[in-house]
């Protein structure tokens, strides 16, 4: 992503206690999304692999080791089948994923597959205390830069939930700062974990403190909390996104994550940030998909359109 947000001063934060969310008009607003027909035939084929180019593939696992880090990055490099990309003529068009995204533990050998293999790909890795945030704060700030460090350009932090709960706002957007400041210039991703936050309310305030401590993107989920991605949230994040770009004339990007499985949600995903901020947000420096089983269900939904067969009949091989 090119330019990264700057940090507002935190005397505008005051105007965070007075900001209430109508949830009934979320929810109405959400269901409006959900309702709205998904393109057919070789539209879904393009928007899918519009999908694809947007997919933070991702690992975060206690078993990872090198070797599937590295089958990680290989499937990043060319996601979609070869021949499947040159029956649609979309395969000299350099069709990746967005980025890989690993543990800090594992950014070196996600580094050293994508040299290895020539490819510019970007390096996320989560950090923070990830997923909980429950380990003091000189720990999470280390864990930022030693991920930077082996090569990290993306990091995705989480938030202190507990400020957030509590209502200690001003706190929250020191800590966040401080992020920003040892992510150097890698782009900060701040996930809400947005299941943890209780209200609609919350999520709103959280997403505005979030950018004007300087994040790049918002993510709504860890994809370890009990609730992850869901439409009503993102319309209060996306709504967050546009009120801080009128204000602020910085576009920041968004990212749903966790339980995100099908071909069809993905298509609502890219459907929702269309409508609600506009086309300029459909590319992959300003949206992301956090993923780990998307892509083959996409894949398999790109198989059926080229051959008109069901993959569960012609298994796909593995890239």
């Amino acid at each position: 992503p090119s330019g990264q947000n700057p940090t507002t001063p935190n005397t505008h934060l005051e105007w965070i206690s007075k900001v209430r969310v109508n949830t009934h008009a979320v929810l109405k607003r959400a269901q409006h999304v959900q309702a709205q027909k998904i393109p057919k035939k070789q539209w879904q084929a393009a928007w899918l692999l519009k999908a694809v180019t947007c997919i933070d593939l991702t690992t975060l696992a206690g078993d990872d080791t090198p070797s599937n880090v590295h089958r990680l990055c290989l499937k990043a490099i060319q996601p979609v089948r070869h021949d499947l990309l040159r029956a649609v003529d979309m395969h000299d068009k350099g069709i990746t994923t967005a980025a890989v995204c690993v543990y800090p533990s594992r950014v070196a050998d996600a580094v050293k597959s994508l040299r290895e293999a020539n490819s510019s790909l970007a390096v996320a890795s989560v950090a923070t205390g990830f997923p909980a945030g429950q380990t003091p704060l000189e720990t999470r700030l280390q864990e930022v830069r030693v991920a930077v460090a082996d090569g990290a350009t993306e990091i995705d932090i989480v938030i202190n939930r507990m400020l957030a709960l509590t209502g200690q706002w001003e706190a929250m957007y020191e800590e966040i700062r401080q992020f920003r400041a040892a992510c150097g210039d890698a782009h900060m991703k701040t996930i809400l974990a947005i299941g943890e936050l209780g209200t609609f309310t919350n999520v709103y305030k959280a997403s505005l403190v979030a950018m004007m401590a300087g994040s790049d993107f918002i993510k709504t989920s860890t994809g370890k909390e009990s609730v992850n991605a869901t439409y009503p949230v993102a319309i209060v994040m996306a709504r967050a996104i546009r009120d801080y770009f009128l204000c602020s004339g910085h576009k920041v990007g968004f990212k749903p994550a966790g339980g995100i499985r099908t071909a069809q949600e993905s298509l609502v995903w890219l459907a929702l940030i269309k409508e609600e901020l506009g086309k300029d947000w459909l590319c992959p420096t300003l949206f992301r998909l956090g993923a780990s089983s998307l892509l083959a269900d996409i894949e398999r939904q790109i198989y059926h359109h080229v051959t008109g067969q069901y993959a569960a009949y012609h298994e796909l091989p593995m890239a």
